[in-house]
């Protein structure tokens, strides 16, 4: 099934500008001071709530002060959930960012009622300097067993085919590229700028620069009968591309995102989502700013299955 009901989700404890995961995301912004933490903490809290009021079961675990992690926000960089019961923990780029690997949080959403029957580590990658940083750098359509990675320092391709290989699912390969400092640099996580979800795929194909990749992509998406829904590069910068499709516990559909990416599209995009997934959308400013990630990256899809 494409869509979960269950995420985890991080409570920040000391939310902040990570200097090292700026040193290839052009997304994030350094507008930390005192407050940072604190509005932080409060958009986490009311996007939680927004999503338990439409059904979705959230499992919150608090982020510890040390060793201090200022991305620990963004969980599904380091670990997903699969329906076969397997929890992958994955190799991160940033040094800082591996501390957020804890097993109490495994414990915690296995205390919520799911099995985790074997937990897959293959974080050891990061001693050849390579990595795969979850569902950040890898966009899963499940129904179809197709993962699609945009190749960058967070994807190694390798690492990438090696892992589909070993889950079943057909890589699908290609480079984004967003403009940064005059400059065309390759984006730092695929579902900064791409989104599968049942029906539908939203995707910034003006990122992807040769065209017979570009082309190749469309045909695959195509061909698992999804409708495009595109946008620009522009609406991609504004965090358009970093969504996810929940369902609730009656099986209705959300497309999941933030108030700025909301905010940047147009009607007609809007009434090509809602034909098929109610929106929700949350106020994440000071995360998005300071972090460089939005709501996508905030949620750890659940697929286990229940004890």
């Amino acid at each position: 099934m494409q869509t979960t009901d269950t995420v985890l989700m991080i409570e920040p404890v000391a939310f902040g500008y990570n200097a090292q995961t700026a040193e290839n995301n052009y997304f994030q912004v350094n507008s930390e001071n005192s407050e940072t933490q604190g509005k932080a903490l409060q958009e986490f809290k009311n996007f939680v709530e927004k999503l338990r009021s439409k059904g979705i079961n959230v499992i919150t675990v608090k982020d510890t002060l040390q060793p201090h992690k200022p991305d620990s926000i963004f969980p599904n960089n380091w670990v997903s959930f699969g329906s076969d019961g397997k929890a992958f923990l994955y190799p991160m780029f940033a040094p800082n960012r591996r501390d957020e690997r804890r097993p109490e949080i495994l414990e915690a959403v296995e205390n919520a009622g799911y099995h985790i029957k074997q937990v897959e580590d293959i974080s050891n990658y990061e001693n050849e300097d390579k990595y795969l940083e979850g569902t950040g750098s890898m966009i899963f359509d499940h129904d179809n067993k197709i993962a699609y990675g945009s190749v960058s320092l967070r994807l190694d391709e390798g690492l990438f085919r090696e892992f589909c290989e070993k889950t079943g699912y057909k890589p699908v390969v290609f480079h984004s590229f967003q403009t940064a400092g005059g400059e065309r640099l390759p984006i730092y996580h695929t579902n900064v700028m791409m989104c599968v979800a049942d029906r539908f795929v939203v995707i910034c194909l003006d990122c992807i620069d040769d065209e017979v990749e570009r082309r190749n992509i469309v045909e695959v998406i195509r061909s698992t009968n999804k409708e495009i829904i595109e946008i620009s590069e522009d609406q991609m910068q504004q965090f358009a591309g970093n969504m996810l499709q929940l369902r609730n516990s009656e099986g209705k559909t959300f497309l999941v995102m933030s108030e700025t990416a909301y905010r940047s599209l147009t009607k007609e995009q809007i009434a090509a989502i809602e034909k098929y997934s109610e929106i929700i959308y949350a106020d994440l400013n000071t995360i998005e700013v300071n972090g460089g990630g939005s709501a996508r990256c905030m949620l750890a899809e659940v697929f286990l299955p229940k004890k």
